[in-house]
């Protein structure tokens, strides 16, 4: 193989695997100090050089001249020396230049493997990092294999593996189908870059209404929540940057064509679309929907709404199995309850009953008394919500002094709860608020 042949093989090489010419001719250095280290023991006085002009390989090594050679792979005699170098002299360093054959074909051989391996490697950490960029976006691919309910996906220059915790339930695949997914995450493995895939992560649905609805796709109208019960019923909060653009209309399309084309991807499942709004009330009164309820009652210390329904509305504002208020609260960010009057009036005397007044602490004296409410404290609920130390650098109180106020508040609370339970006819552990 001429000199012309080995470059051009080199560049083959670098455009079968996409990978820069400078990279294949540093391994085949590499490969080629390796072989030499192999064949003299040592490599540390060898210089390997490719021509990427010419593809020329010039291999020196670099010997002192001596009168009688003890280590031939450092040492010449000044006789061999001048063969390569005229003016040679006993005592100076010269380059002895090696030919490429002399390697022998293993060696070779040595060297193409390198290459090959450290192309590979190189392929694989482009791979990792093209795919680590797509990672929050979807990509397809084809049903490769099935093991044990994982879907291994073939996704082009890259492994995909949809676990069967990231599939729709009900969702069955078979070797050549097509997928669509999420790339949630890509992971380096041995064998190359592992892309992990889902079709139950929240940003798939979201992504899919940014493929389907142009008005999305071109930031006139945004997804601000989505909240997801892969497979059975969904709910996502859009808002428009554009007031003459109705954002739950744009995503419903012409006769419901751009959500269809969703729900059919995601195996049926329900979506609701619904209005976002930068009033916490608004927004959960739009989450609950088709449910319409009364009034709410906001505890923001808690980050709690509970909505107040009719009896005929709070079934499907709750949802099959609390599915409906389970995705308002997931939606929101706050914790949701919601309950008929009826239900609120009883929780609301069960908690009036339950409460306790500090006053009715056995040794509370009228400093204490002081020091509790001024820290905001009147119940003895509100006293249980403490430790002693908290309390201590809560009121500026004795530390022996709240370990007793807390333990005549537990038996206080514990009293009440037993008056009350006795009072209804149910257990204790019935009677929590």
């Amino acid at each position: 193989m001429n000199n012309e042949e080995v470059l051009e093989a080199l560049r083959q090489i670098a455009r079968e695997k996409n990978v820069t010419l400078d990279l294949v001719i540093d391994t085949l250095e590499e490969g080629l100090l390796s072989a030499a280290r192999k064949k003299y023991g040592t490599a540390e006085n060898i210089d390997v050089e490719v021509d990427q002009n010419t593809g020329e390989i010039i291999i020196w090594a670099h010997k002192a001249v001596v009168d009688e050679v003890e280590e031939p792979a450092l040492e010449v005699t000044l006789k061999d020396a001048k063969k390569f170098d005229s003016e040679a002299e006993v005592g100076e360093a010269v380059m002895q230049p090696i030919p490429f054959t002399v390697f022998g074909r293993m060696a070779i051989q040595a060297a193409k493997q390198m290459i090959v391996q450290k192309v590979r490697e190189a392929e694989r950490e482009r791979v990792y990092e093209t795919f680590r960029e797509q990672v929050g976006e979807i990509r397809i691919g084809s049903a490769q294999q099935v093991l044990r309910g994982d879907v291994i996906v073939n996704l082009g220059r890259a492994e995909g593996v949809l676990p069967t915790t990231e599939q729709i339930p009900r969702e069955r695949f078979r070797q050549g189908d097509t997928i669509r997914a999420y790339v949630k995450d890509v992971l380096r493995e041995t064998k190359g870059p592992q892309v992990i895939l889902s079709r139950t992560h929240p940003e798939f649905l979201e992504q899919l209404f940014h493929i389907e609805v142009p008005e999305i796709y071109d930031g006139l109208v945004e997804i601000m929540a989505v909240a997801r019960d892969p497979g059975n019923r969904a709910k996502i909060a859009v808002t428009s940057h554009d007031e003459r653009i109705d954002p739950v209309g744009a995503c419903i399309g012409p006769k419901g064509s751009r959500v269809q084309a969703v729900v059919r991807e995601l195996n049926n499942e329900r979506i609701d679309i619904i209005e976002w709004s930068s009033d916490p009330e608004t927004f959960l009164l739009n989450s609950l929907a088709p449910a319409e309820v009364q009034r709410l009652i906001v505890e923001h210390e808690t980050r709690t709404m509970i909505a107040i329904a009719s009896e005929d509305q709070l079934s499907p504002a709750i949802g099959r199995g609390g599915q409906n208020v389970r995705l308002a609260a997931m939606l929101t960010g706050w914790r949701v309850e919601v309950l008929s009057e009826e239900q609120h009036q009883q929780r609301q005397e069960r908690k009036e009953f339950l409460a306790v007044p500090i006053d009715e602490l056995p040794d509370i004296d009228d400093a204490t008394r002081t020091a509790l409410r001024d820290a905001g404290i009147t119940t003895v609920q509100e006293l249980l919500n403490y430790s002693a130390f908290d309390l201590e650098e809560k009121t500026g109180l004795p530390l022996d002094t709240t370990a007793q106020l807390l333990d005549e508040a537990q038996d206080l609370d514990e009293a009440r709860h037993e008056e009350y339970a006795k009072q209804m006819s149910i257990p204790v552990e019935y009677t929590g608020v």
